[in-house]
């Protein structure tokens, strides 16, 4: 996995390195690794994670089909404008 550092900003490629890890799944496998897990946990919550991924896949099929109405989208944030210098009487 790779990460570029564009302008020496290591804090923006740190971000980008964690959203990265957090999408593969890394921090919940780490987590998830602490302790063990007995076979039948484990069976169980696969047999769980499976169920949930069918009822979102499902769902997700049913919008686009238009059988339900689609959840209300949050309006976006306006971008934030950088503050105009202050002339100071010298």
């Amino acid at each position: 996995m790779r990460v570029l550092v564009r302008d020496n900003n290591v804090e923006q490629a740190i971000r980008a390195l964690k959203k990265k890890l957090q999408r593969e799944g890394v921090f919940r496998e780490m987590k998830a690794r602490r302790a063990y897990e007995k076979p039948s946990e484990r069976r169980g919550r696969e047999k769980a994670e499976a169920i949930r991924r069918s009822r979102k896949a499902a769902r997700k099929l049913a919008i686009r089909e238009g059988l339900i109405a689609a959840p209300a989208r949050k309006p976006r944030p306006a971008p934030r404008k950088a503050a105009a210098p202050t002339a100071t009487a010298s």
